[in-house]
């Protein structure tokens, strides 16, 4: 059967964006590392590590990402602009999950690299771009950008995902949409303005896959890239310049179980 939206979906959805678009989702949110910072860089840097890391319990990634900031003197831009020798020991012995302190090193090295030459970490997402479509190439460049050094294919390589492998590419996605998207609200924070918030997927999280199949938003049978894009584009049903902002309300619902009341 075809798919089509509906005005019972749209008044669903736009009730729970209303209710997890704010600032109260903030604070235990990853999202939160990245608003303990005003300035871009420390915005981007700190947003990033904090997306890389979006595994398991939330309020087990904020604790490593907090541990990872003050590793960084919480002063993340400044730190890999300028750490070396010392500084950099003061990264030995960090871990989460299958993240650890080789893949830390490995990054940090790519972050100063890049800070070299560019302002802003957006420009590795920038390689290649599609204003018509979404951000398949973006990630995809992105992945080729980062893996410049040998090493990384060696374990890193892991935790960078991309569409070209059939990933859903979650944690990118979310990143991308706290960097991307603006609203009045505040949680995410708007200061890219290369990529256009059409163009963002649905970070296709466990809690986002679960709901949006129970809201027939896709009946594809695993979370890989072509689910979130199924998604995405049902969304854009409901807003075409802007799918992503139901993010909020689809892991919303996933985490106060929706189904179940």
């Amino acid at each position: 059967m075809k798919w089509s939206a509906n005005e019972a979906l749209r008044d669903l959805l736009e009730e729970k964006h209303r209710k997890y678009n704010h600032p109260d989702f903030i604070e235990n949110d990853p999202i939160s590392i990245p608003h303990r910072f005003s300035r871009p860089g420390d915005m981007e840097i700190a947003g990033f590590f904090a997306a890389i890391l979006a595994w398991g319990q939330r309020k087990t990634i904020i604790a490593k990402c907090t541990e990872l900031m003050q590793r960084m003197d919480d002063s993340p831009h400044e730190f890999i602009l300028h750490a070396a020798g010392s500084d950099l020991r003061a990264l030995e012995g960090f871990r989460h999950r299958t993240f650890n302190d080789f893949d830390l090193l490995y990054m940090v090295a790519f972050l100063k690299s890049h800070y070299e030459k560019h302002s802003s970490l957006e420009a590795a997402f920038l390689t290649q771009n599609d204003p018509a479509g979404n951000v398949r190439a973006n990630l995809t460049g992105f992945r080729e950008v980062f893996l410049t050094g040998a090493d990384a294919k060696i374990r890193t390589a892991k935790h960078v995902s991309t569409p070209a492998r059939r990933s859903a590419c979650k944690r990118l996605n979310m990143y991308l949409r706290w960097m991307v998207r603006q609203d009045e609200k505040g949680v995410d924070f708007g200061i890219w303005k290369n990529i256009r918030p059409g163009q963002l997927v649905i970070p296709c999280d466990v809690h986002v896959e679960n709901i949006a199949r129970r809201l027939d938003l896709t009946a594809r049978p695993k979370a890989d890239w072509d689910m979130a894009e199924e998604i995405t584009n049902r969304l854009k049903a409901f807003d075409e310049n802007d799918p992503a902002r139901f993010d909020f309300a689809l892991f919303g619902m996933g985490i106060e179980n929706y189904f179940s009341q």
